[in-house]
This record gives C-alpha cells, sequence and structure tokens, in this order.
C-alpha cells in the first residue's frame, strides 16, 4: 500500500475523520513495535505497549506542533513508553565498557568485512546486532535501517546531540568487535 504523507492523515483525522488514523497506525507500526520490542525484550509486552503508544498518540494528536515530523514524534512516545516499562520492572542497562573497545580504521574495518562474501556478511552482521544490548540496537536501528537523523535520534532517545554521535561511534566499534569474534578474525 502507498502512504501518503503523515499531515495528510493528521489533517483529516483533525477534520474528524477518525478512520483516517488507521493509515498513520498502518504506515508506523512495524517501526513502533521494532523499538518497543528492542527495548523490553518481551513479544507480549511489545505488542500491548505498541498498542498504548498509538492510543496516546492518537489522543494526544491534537498537541501535535509539527515542529517534527510526526514520525520522530510517535517514535518519541514509543521510546518513552518502553523505557517505562523497563523502568516499573527494574531492568537493568548493561552500559557499554569504554575499556572493551578496541580502537580500529575504517579501512581496517571495510578491509576485514570485504572479504566475506555478502550473504555472509549480512548474517555475520544480524548475528552481532543480536548480541548488542537493546539500546546500542534500537540506536543503530534508527540511525541505519530507519535511516533516522541524528538530531530525531536525539529527539527520540532524549539524549543530547553529542551524546548520540559518542554512542553510534561507540556502538559500531563494538559490532566490529562483535563481528571480529564471530568470524575468528582477532
Amino acid at each position: 500500500m502507498k502512504f501518503q504523507d503523515d499531515n495528510v492523515y493528521i489533517e483529516n483525522v483533525l477534520n474528524g475523520n477518525v478512520s483516517a488514523y488507521a493509515s498513520l497506525v498502518a504506515k508506523h507500526k512495524n517501526l513502533v513495535f521494532s523499538i518497543v520490542l528492542k527495548i523490553v525484550n518481551n513479544r507480549e509486552d511489545a505488542e500491548e505497549i505498541s498498542q498504548d503508544v498509538f492510543l496516546k498518540a492518537y489522543q494526544s494528536l491534537k498537541s501535535f506542533e509539527g515542529k517534527s515530523k510526526f514520525s520522530t514524534w510517535l517514535y518519541r512516545i514509543a521510546y518513552n513508553a518502553a523505557i517505562s516499562k523497563t523502568r516499573k520492572k527494574r531492568f537493568e542497562m548493561v552500559p557499554l565498557e569504554d575499556n572493551v573497545i578496541k580502537n580500529y580504521s575504517t579501512d581496517e574495518i571495510s578491509q576485514n568485512m570485504n572479504t566475506l562474501e555478502e550473504t555472509d556478511r549480512q548474517a555475520v552482521l544480524e548475528k552481532a546486532l543480536h548480541r548488542l544490548p537493546e539500546e546500542d540496537n534500537l540506536l543503530i536501528t534508527l540511525f541505519y535501517k530507519n535511516e533516522s537523523s541524528m538530531e530525531d535520534i536525539s529527539y527520540i532517545t532524549g539524549l543530547s546531540l553529542s551524546n548520540v554521535k559518542v554512542r553510534l561511534h561507540r556502538i559500531r566499534k563494538k559490532l566490529y568487535d562483535e563481528m571480529q569474534e564471530i568470524t575468528g578474525k582477532n
């Protein structure tokens, strides 16, 4: 299904066409669910939270100011809802330790990864992504798979822009370490 710009649906909903909200849900449900699932790490909780996110967004749609994209605003609601749920469960996030990260050059990373076939590279990357803590995986997913800007990620996660940049840099290094370990190239 080809979707229209989010603002078209928002305008329709605000003008009384409540069914237009279903198109917004259909357009964004997969990424909202992915964001929540990466944080809570439980499918049932992620489904419940995702539904709550869309309900909260619908109820707050009048307050959406359009200063950012609707998707960014919605993903921020999803991120906050998932974090709130994990705090209630007293889930402990494992901090990224600086001393674990080795310093690799971009050329060295590219050279080592280019020795693998494309399908092997994808498989190794997916395995390495699954080894990352949920919050790190979420940042990488937002930046590379969703192609969110660093500003949008900063808004969604509540991290400062410089913190997002540093975290992405460190996560890439950690991801490379994981890929090296998986391929046995240490």
